[in-house]
């Protein structure tokens, strides 16, 4: 069964953001246009030139009002590691949400359970919280922001 013209269901998490533990939960993502994008676990490799296009794709979605947040089954505490030590991640401008009880994954059929990490998942979500866009991709699979910001 598809998840698109689904309402996102109900969440309360932590992201680290601009130097601060957050919190984000279902309704924080309504009202607005966003986009979630899923990835395994911090400390893998992030290809620093992908990641430099996507910054640039973010400023343009930060134009049209669109949030981005980052989920990955780690916590809070090690989002904030992985961007205390990555001269890359310190980059990132977007909350890096924290799903270590996998519930975020498990909501969005994102998850590989014997492994306890999501794919690469990204879900765009209307003002209403319904998504009206998912991409899931085997964890190999790069994404392309550009694409995204155009559809």
């Amino acid at each position: 069964m598809s998840l698109i013209n689904t309402e996102i269901k109900p969440f309360k998490a932590t992201a680290y953001h601009n130097g601060k533990f957050v919190p984000v939960t279902n309704d924080t993502l309504k009202g607005k246009w966003s986009v979630v994008v899923f990835y395994p676990a911090d400390f893998t490799f992030v290809c620093p030139d992908r990641a430099r296009r996507s910054r640039r794709q973010l400023r343009e979605f930060k134009k049209l009002g669109v949030e981005v947040y980052g989920v990955s089954t780690d916590t809070h505490f090690a989002h904030k590691a992985w961007h205390d030590t990555s001269d890359t991640i310190k980059k990132v401008q977007y909350p890096l949400v924290g799903d270590p009880t996998a519930a975020l994954a498990r909501n969005f059929e994102v998850l590989i359970e014997e492994e306890g990490l999501a794919l690469r998942g990204t879900f765009v979500i209307d003002p209403k919280g319904l998504i009206k866009i998912m991409e899931v991709h085997d964890n190999g699979i790069g994404r392309d922001a550009k694409e995204l910001l155009r559809k």
